[in-house]
Formats: structure tokens, C-alpha cells, sequence
């Protein structure tokens, strides 16, 4: 599910999710039998053959040079992240070696540092907690572990934020917008897939949210990309109640593991939550 041609699977998805009228094209007289552009009105735009672009989309073609890249990123309205990850794509089907990642993703080892261990205990009662490159959590403090409500319950081993989120039951009146949230970190997934499309570990993540979400398949095929950065979140938690935080993402070297800290604004009552949450047994 993450290896195979995943660059014509990302034109197919990109292709599907504009109009011709997204693309200065008219609309045209009757239904159409699929949604989105047709293949000719892309390659069209794009400024390419119709038969090149055909056999990009089949799997056919894959070595496209920079130059159509470029093109086919404008016509399908790419942003910068998105136009990153059709190179990504790209330097994958044609086995070559990519430049270096302006992303600060590396193969991730699962020891953590007694200096990072101290950081996670100077920051509570903010919850906070290391990660692997597959999101596997490889150290947090009491109140990390808290917020999840239920996490603490599963083997070490176990733990993984992108499990919780798809696997647990709880998760899902945890989280508020569970919708947004889960289409965020099945493109933050597709974003790493790109720079390792061969990883066993995000292989096995990706067959086991297929088969144990009912979400995932249809959110995986949208193919949408997005590097985790900070941001707010709402919590709806058994014990402690609403709350809502802002996150901050630190990332240490090369190595991939990253720290996520849960900050509340002074004097709130989501600073007063955090301290009810620190309480929890």
C-alpha cells in the first residue's frame, strides 16, 4: 500500500479533485462519468501530449524530467509541500537518488537521550513525549501519557500516537474534529512515504490502519501531504474535561526522534485542566 507507482496514484488523486473551471477551462455541456478534470484537459494545461501523460498516470512513463514536474505541479495547483512531495514521487519510480531532504526527517533510533529525558521532566505539567520517525513513543512524562486517555493501558511496545489515533476506541471523543485531525495525519504519512516508500515499519502502520479503520483506505487514496508542525487542539478528556492546547514540535538532529510539548495559556482554565491532569493517578 505505500510501495508500487505512488506517483500515479498522486496525479490520479490530484487530477480527480479539480474542475476544469479550477483551471481556467469551460465546464462543458452534461455530466461527467468520473469527477475532476479529464486526463486530456490536464495535459492540456500541463502543455503536455495527452499519450505522455497517459502512460505517467498508468505507471507506464517514470522518468518525467524537472521541466514537466514543474508543469504538471502548476496545473494541478500544487502548493510548495505538495510540489516537494511530486519530486519525492518522482526521484522514487525512476530509482534515483534524491538531492538531500529540505525536511529534517532521518532514520530514527529508538534510544533517547538522558538531556532529552531531563527536558521531558522541566516542562510540566505540560504533557509531552518523544517520537520515532513512525511516531512510535519513545519516552514521555506522566502527564503525556495522561492526555491519552487509555494509552497507558497498551504495551510499550505498543504505543504509537498514529495507532492511538486510528486504533484506539477512545480517540475518537478525545479528539475534537476527529475528521480534521485524521486527514492531517494521513498526509503527514503520505509525506513521509515519499522519502521512504520502502520503510517496513510505516508499510506495516499502513496495512494495519487498513484493515482496522474504516476511515483510513478512503482518506489514504486522497493523497494529500503535509509535514507535522505545531499547532491548537481540543480535548474532550474523561477525567479532566475540555481543554484545548497549543503544541510545539522540537526536532532533534538527524536521527528523527522529535519531542512534542502540550502548552495552556497562563492563568486559563485549561492551565488549571493541565493541573488536574498532572493529579491523575
Amino acid at each position: 500500500m505505500v510501495n508500487g507507482n505512488q506517483l500515479a496514484a498522486f496525479l490520479r488523486a490530484r487530477r480527480a479533485r479539480l474542475a476544469p473551471t479550477d483551471v481556467g477551462l469551460n465546464a462543458g455541456i452534461g455530466l461527467r462519468r468520473t469527477p475532476g478534470l479529464r486526463r486530456e484537459e490536464l495535459a492540456s494545461v500541463a502543455g503536455v501530449s495527452v499519450d505522455y501523460y497517459i502512460r505517467l498516470e498508468q505507471g507506464r512513463e517514470t522518468n518525467p524530467s524537472s521541466a514537466v514536474l514543474d508543469a504538471l505541479a502548476a496545473a494541478l495547483r500544487l502548493n510548495e509541500e505538495e510540489h516537494a512531495h511530486l519530486y519525492s514521487l518522482s526521484h522514487h519510480v525512476a530509482q534515483r537518488t534524491p538531492p538531500p531532504s529540505p525536511l529534517p526527517y532521518r532514520a530514527s533510533a529508538r534510544s533517547v537521550r538522558p538531556g532529552i529525558r531531563r527536558l521531558l521532566e522541566t516542562v510540566r505539567p505540560s504533557p509531552a513525549y518523544v517520537l520515532g520517525r513512525y511516531s512510535d513513543i519513545l519516552a514521555a512524562n506522566p502527564e503525556g501519557l495522561a492526555l491519552f486517555a487509555g494509552l497507558a493501558d497498551w504495551p510499550v511496545r505498543r504505543r504509537n500516537t498514529l495507532r492511538y489515533f486510528f486504533c484506539h476506541p477512545q480517540s475518537r471523543t478525545l479528539f475534537d474534529d476527529w475528521e480534521r485531525w485524521a486527514r492531517s495525519s494521513v498526509a503527514s504519512m503520505h509525506s513521509l512515504a515519499a522519502e521512504e516508500p520502502d520503510a517496513p515499519e510505516l508499510t506495516a502502520l499502513v496495512e494495519e490502519f487498513h484493515r482496522e479503520c474504516p476511515e483510513f483506505p478512503e482518506l489514504w487514496a486522497r493523497h494529500e501531504v503535509r509535514v507535522r508542525r505545531g499547532d491548537a487542539k481540543r480535548f474532550h478528556h474523561p477525567v479532566v474535561g475540555e481543554l484545548t492546547l497549543v503544541t510545539e514540535v522540537l526536532r532533534f538532529g538527524d536521527d528523527g526522534q522529535r519531542m512534542t510539548v502540550y502548552q495552556a495559556e497562563a492563568g486559563s482554565a485549561d492551565e488549571a485542566a493541565l493541573g488536574r491532569l498532572s493529579a491523575t493517578p
